[in-house]
């Protein structure tokens, strides 16, 4: 089953940190390096996250069990430039009939790949080591968010383990009908697009229902709501998002020294 509970060490110095501030530092962090399309800042910056790893209690297992949807469309897209690019330029380092693989296009693949992934990382540490109850919570006393908002992410968070098992149900359903693709890869295809299509139809509908029975109870008015549990945002909380912005800015002033920096404007 899909998991959104913290996977992290309860003991971990960085995982015991406001959710907020985690947020706010994965932000901060993620938000300096799209500045470059080089691939230099954005490996500097996997390589810190990957160093502070433990500070926040996850195993590298446990990231790689989570994080292996984007390491595959991370491999996707360097498939698709390498191959596609319309940019050839540089030396020529692979040349095979039509696939003709440069230095140029190489660099740039690599380097979006490499921003991707540096961009992602942060969310998924963030995610991997916060309760939802507690970013819920933290979202409403000290980013002052509105209580519908954020008590709908906590709602979604919850629902998000029923897709699996809803998937499963519309499958075996299918299946006790008779609607099997055997081995036909168009028809896995299209059976995929029709059970996708399904899981979408009944998450709106589920959510259609949870924002009337919120409304319900009261979320949609103005009357200020209390919360059970405190979320005191710390001096060390503040030095988290401090120090994500200044690692961040190291990366970045690595690559300028270096002579790779490739602004994205300009």
């Amino acid at each position: 089953m899909i998991s959104v509970e913290p996977v992290a060490a309860p003991g971990a110095p960085l995982a015991r940190r406001n959710p907020v501030a985690k947020l706010a530092a994965a932000l901060v962090f993620s938000f300096v390096l799209i500045a470059t399309l080089d691939p230099v800042a954005p490996a500097i910056a996997i390589a810190i996250e990957l160093a502070v790893l433990p500070l926040f209690g996850i195993r590298y297992r446990v990231l790689a069990g989570r994080a292996w949807p984007v390491l595959a469309g991370a491999a996707g897209i360097l498939v698709t430039l390498v191959l596609f690019a319309a940019d050839r330029s540089g030396r020529v380092l692979v040349e095979a009939g039509p696939v003709l693989v440069t230095e140029g296009v190489l660099l740039t693949a690599l380097g979006l790949v490499l921003r991707m992934l540096a961009v992602a990382l942060p969310g998924i540490i963030v995610f991997a080591t916060t309760d939802p109850t507690d970013l819920a919570d933290a979202l409403i006393q000290n980013a002052k968010a509105p209580a519908r908002f954020a008590i709908g992410t906590l709602a979604a968070f919850r629902l998000v383990p029923l897709l699996e098992q809803e998937w499963q149900m519309i499958s075996m359903a299918r299946r006790a009908r008779g609607v099997d693709a055997g081995r036909n890869p168009l028809a896995k295809l299209r059976l995929f697009v029709s059970t996708a299509f399904a899981l979408l139809v009944g998450a709106i509908r589920r959510g259609t229902r949870l924002a009337v029975a919120m409304d319900a109870r009261g979320f949609d008015a103005g009357t200020p709501r209390t919360v059970a549990r405190r979320q005191r945002f710390t001096t060390a909380d503040g030095l988290l998002v401090v120090g994500a912005g200044v690692l961040a800015g190291a990366a970045l002033a690595v690559s300028i020294v270096l002579g790779t920096f490739r602004p994205l404007l300009g």
